[in-house]
């Protein structure tokens, strides 16, 4: 892997430790939003925080369907029992879906889990604090805790994370089974068979976790064990860098380079006080080069071809290159006949044509 460093957000942080102790000393009530990735919500009562809700860490519910514990039916059959609510704690102690103690274990570790996974990636801004709504959190702890506890031991398990040897992130790394690991070893705790038969290289430990309803701290840490002891592994996969496609012609080709070069023995005719040039073409070794100046002999002319570099030189030619009849501007006096025929199209011709017009008062 090409950095596996783990740094804490220290301005994110700083924000919302100060924020969530200016709250605990006002013993304030509320919900407080931290924007940034994953995000949050603080759940406060009287200072004390009585739930956090984050899209990085799976909530109570999750734990319980995903992990098996109780059945898609049952908990929808709990949801339809009268005054049963969003969190069906009684019917789920009554029906002997789970105890009370187990319950407060799975809504404090939901609790710890989300906080531990604001505090591990990053903070952009802390919302004022604004009243409760209607609805509130899914399921609050019965007694709150410290904001600043649930911080500092978020720190503690993001220090433990990397001091580990093969340390990773809930939302950075994709692991992959190594090949020939045995997903079915009766010897592999549960996590570590669920992770092997999930684990497929596009999954981070964030949604390992979703899916197998743990908390992301520990299938994180669980998952960077399993690095360093070779059952999972991370492929660095570079940048996409697509190769610029160049056609090279083949050589001696020409291509049409427009450089303004004198023909000899050719009488030149002026345009606005300079000759005009003719545009010759220029071998394509001169191309790489267009800052430099091309000698004369390297210009491609139809009656000196450009040769190959390694080609002998062309022997002298034994008389002059015969040159083409020219004829002398003016010589075949078209130009004066059709003057002639379109004098009277000017302006000047235009007024002599309107005084020749025969009307009644001109008596013309």
């Amino acid at each position: 892997m090409s950095d596996r460093r783990i740094s804490l957000d220290r301005a994110g942080y700083g924000l919302l430790s100060r924020t969530l102790a200016e709250c605990g000393r006002e013993e304030a009530t509320g919900e407080l939003r931290v924007c940034g990735r994953p995000g949050g919500a603080f759940h406060l009562r009287g200072g004390l925080v009585v739930a956090v809700e984050s899209p990085g860490a799976p909530g109570p519910e999750a734990l319980l369907l995903r992990s098996g514990r109780i059945s898609g039916e049952q908990w929808d059959g709990l949801l339809r029992e009268p005054g049963a609510g969003r969190w069906p704690e009684a019917g789920l102690i009554a029906h002997g879906y789970a105890g009370a103690a187990q319950l407060r274990v799975v809504r404090m570790s939901a609790l710890q889990d989300a906080v531990f996974a604001v505090v591990v990636g990053r903070v952009e801004g802390v919302r004022p604090l604004t009243a409760p709504s209607g609805a509130g959190p899914l399921a609050p702890v019965a007694l709150g805790e410290s904001p600043l506890r649930l911080l500092q031991e978020a720190t503690r398990k993001l220090t433990a994370l990397a001091a580990l040897p093969w340390p990773v992130l809930p939302d950075r790394e994709r692991p992959v089974p190594v090949p020939g690991a045995d997903r079915d070893d009766p010897r592999l705790p549960p996590v570590r068979r669920d992770l092997l038969t999930h684990a497929d290289g596009r999954r981070t430990a964030r949604d390992l976790a979703f899916l197998t309803g743990r908390g992301v701290y520990p299938v994180t840490v669980e998952i960077a064990r399993m690095l360093a002891e070779g059952l999972l592994q991370c492929a660095d996969v570079p940048p996409t860098v697509l190769p610029v496609p160049v056609r090279v012609p083949s050589a001696g080709a020409l291509l049409p380079l427009r450089r303004e070069e004198p023909v000899a023995g050719e009488q030149q005719p002026e345009r606005a006080g300079r000759p005009v040039r003719r545009e010759q073409p220029v071998r394509l070794g001169e191309l790489v080069r267009l800052g430099e100046p091309v000698p004369p002999e390297r210009i491609a002319r139809p009656d000196h071809p450009v040769q190959p570099d390694d080609a002998p030189p062309p022997p002298p030619p034994d008389r002059p290159p015969r040159q083409l009849p020219r004829r002398r501007p003016g010589a075949s006096g078209i130009t004066e006949t059709l003057a002639a025929a379109h004098r009277e199209a000017s302006w000047k011709g235009f007024f002599r044509l309107r005084n020749r017009i025969w009307t009644p008062d001109s008596g013309t």
